[in-house]
């Protein structure tokens, strides 16, 4: 794998050491790889480890095969993805619903596999989503940027909007930071637990109002394992569909991501991608 990377304009000056290990997260045996191998460019002409790289430099990484062993999974099928964005690192694609985001055993056919095959390599999991829940996923195309956009989405730096059609009348927005930790009494839901429960912080903004029911947007500062939908159902506002948190389930789960914004790593733009729907908006009308 061949990379070529152009230092942003804001880029303060500093070794390509500091660089690859605090910046880009390269593990330490890769680093070393790299280093032995002198695998590492700057402008196209070989560097040494302390020498200081700046603004607009051009860095050129040589990666083999084995510096990251990849874990290989059953390709599914490309006709399934929806490509919401895509470029040389990263791929953000439409997950339809009672869909899973990747699968639990070995031959499980998910998300995951039928990107894998469109792109004829592995993807590799950034975030997820319920199996129950559509909209948008991002995925990493290689083992050298699945952490920086790890730690993009641990600094919420990824924002992630969803739909959702919930029970009850919601006039006003309003904020949901109740903790939120594993039911003990059934190992598939959560539940709000103030004492031993992870933050958890959900906003609410209401869009239309039905009869009986709400539209409302939910913007996620954290993301906690069904956090909208124990957030939601704790306040009285059970979602459309939920087949663990409302008492009367009935059709698909109303709940849609509906786009995720990032600022890229490397190429020094904010990408959004804009996720359709066909089903949830159906039970809108």
């Amino acid at each position: 794998m061949e990379l070529t990377i152009k230092l942003p304009e804001s880029f303060q000056t500093k070794t390509i050491k500091t660089l690859l290990e605090i910046d880009w997260l390269v593990p330490r045996k890769v680093r070393h790889l790299l280093r032995t191998r002198k695998a590492v460019t700057v402008n196209s002409m070989p560097i040494k480890w302390h020498e200081m790289v700046k603004a607009n430099d051009l860095i050129g990484l040589s990666f083999e095969k084995d510096d990251y062993p990849e874990r290989m999974i059953p390709f599914g099928n490309p006709k399934y993805v929806e490509v919401l964005y895509e470029d040389q690192y990263l791929i953000i694609v439409n997950k339809p619903e009672h869909l899973k985001t990747h699968g639990n055993q070995p031959n499980e056919i998910a998300l995951q596999n039928h990107v894998a095959a469109y792109l004829n390599q592995m993807a590799f999991v950034v975030h997820r989503l319920d199996m129950e829940t559509s909209g948008a996923v991002l995925f990493a195309k290689n083992q050298f940027i699945l952490p920086i956009l790890g730690r993009l989405l641990e600094q919420r730096s990824i924002k992630r909007t969803y739909l959702a059609l919930v029970e009850g009348q919601i006039s006003e927005p309003f904020t949901i930071d109740d903790k939120i930790g594993r039911d003990r009494h059934d190992r598939r839901k959560r539940v709000i637990s103030p004492n031993s429960g992870q933050a958890a912080i959900t906003h609410i903004q209401p869009i239309q109002a039905f009869n009986k029911q709400s539209l409302v947007q939910c913007q996620l500062e954290t993301g906690r394992t069904h956090q909208i939908r124990v957030h939601l159902s704790s306040k009285g506002y059970p979602i459309v569909g939920d087949p663990l948190y409302h008492p009367m389930p009935k059709g698909r789960l109303m709940l849609h991501a509906k786009s995720l914004s990032l600022p890229h790593p490397f190429l020094q733009t904010n990408i959004t991608a804009m996720a359709q729907s066909q089903t949830f908006n159906e039970h809108l009308q």
